[in-house]
């Protein structure tokens, strides 16, 4: 991010601290999340109670997590909640293993969900705050390793489940959260901060609200993210349709999650200084929109390949843009109220709804259903430029 402000108190030699924190962080999240539908199948729940325990998960995350992140500023202890949720998603993993039936599973579901609800927005308002002069490391740097992270442990997840089944995931997600539990309470806790800190819990969130460059900022969130929704539910398909193989799709997904890393490591803070935020949420808009428009027209593997990139800024580009955006627009005694409400709102309400509506659009259009997706980026683009004056 950008290079302002001097140096806090505590923050020189933490980057290697944070890539830990980050690291097993997203590396539990990449063991448990993509098979928890399977262990729970496993389990014996129908598919009604699979999407009830998600559904509830995802209600109590809107809910937890900006709650969590009001706390947080307003006692000054986001590194302790941090630890403490943690610790509570690793218990929470374990506590699967012996759960059976859906009251029981669902109650962890819940308490697994409201376990991990702050951990990102947490984790993120934390690093924030220590790389703010960019002189001893970019935010980029340490959430890329957490992606590259993700796609590592969930690589390795598949293995474990073929040589000793679901629970072995299960277990290795919970001891990565504990694992990230110890990594938090390492990194430098931050500072009690007071513009904000001391509101009402209701009025912090009112005034955040209340300020239109960050309404704007979770508006072009949820539609160019919002837009992934689609991809992610239905491009497994489309390319099985088309007659790509599932070794080749792979192969198709790494690349985007190659270009996510590469955004987050080298290319995306460099872009946010020299274009400015706003420029570069507008950035993420247009590409979303060639994207999904030719994700709607065509599944020749030429073209598949060549858009694959682009999720380097549909989505690495656009949250360091958003997040840069919230630090300048934001005061430090709202951020992780802000960080929380941005991951909740911005990005996972919207993917849930944009979820379900995907549904019926690809069973009515098809492919070309993609083409919603595409103008939904293309909404983005002009508040996105509303934008360019945040620099």
């Amino acid at each position: 991010m950008r290079r302002r402000g001097r140096a806090r108190a505590g923050t020189g030699g933490s980057l290697p601290r944070f890539l830990a924190l980050y690291g097993l962080l997203y590396a539990a999240y990449g063991s448990l999340s993509p098979i928890l539908p399977n262990f729970l199948e496993s389990r014996g729940l129908s598919a009604r109670e699979i999407a009830a325990v998600l559904a509830g998960a995802l209600l109590v995350r809107l809910v937890a997590g900006p709650l969590a992140g009001r706390l947080a500023d307003r006692r000054g202890t986001g590194r302790g909640i941090l630890a403490a949720a943690a610790a509570l998603s690793g218990l929470a993993a374990f506590a699967h293993l012996p759960a059976h039936g859906f009251p029981v599973l669902l109650a962890v579901g819940l308490v697994y969900a409201l376990a991990t609800a702050p951990l990102a927005p947490l984790a993120d308002a934390l690093a924030l705050l220590a790389a703010q002069d960019g002189r001893r490391f970019q935010y980029g740097w340490v959430r890329g390793a957490g992606a590259a992270a993700f796609i590592g442990a969930a690589s390795l997840a598949g293995w474990l489940i073929g040589g000793s089944g679901l629970g072995a995931a299960v277990s290795a997600g919970g001891i990565l959260f504990l694992a990230a539990a110890l990594a938090a309470g390492l990194v430098p806790p931050g500072e009690p901060a007071e513009a904000g800190a001391k509101e009402g819990l209701w009025q912090g969130f009112a005034t955040l609200l209340r300020s239109g460059p960050y309404r704007r900022i979770l508006l072009v969130a949820a539609l160019v993210v919002g837009a992934h929704a689609m991809h992610d539910a239905f491009t497994m398909i489309l390319w099985r349709e088309a007659g790509i193989g599932a070794g080749l799709a792979g192969l198709l997904w790494s690349e985007a999650v190659a270009a996510e890393v590469l955004v987050f490591l080298l290319v995306g803070a460099p872009l946010v200084r020299r274009l400015g935020p706003g420029s570069c949420l507008a950035l993420a808009a247009a590409a979303g929109a060639l994207r999904w428009a030719v994700t709607a027209e065509t599944a020749a593997l030429p073209a598949i390949a060549g858009i694959q990139i682009l999720h380097g800024l549909t989505f690495a580009l656009l949250h360091l843009a958003c997040l840069d955006l919230i630090e300048r627009n934001v005061a430090p005694g709202l951020r992780a109220t802000a960080l929380t409400l941005y991951g909740s709102l911005g990005v996972g309400l919207a993917t849930a709804l944009l979820t379900l509506a995907s549904g019926s659009l690809y069973a009515t259009f098809g492919q070309r259903a993609f083409w919603a997706m595409a103008a939904l980026s293309l909404l983005a683009l002009p508040i996105s430029l509303s934008l360019r004056a945040q620099r």
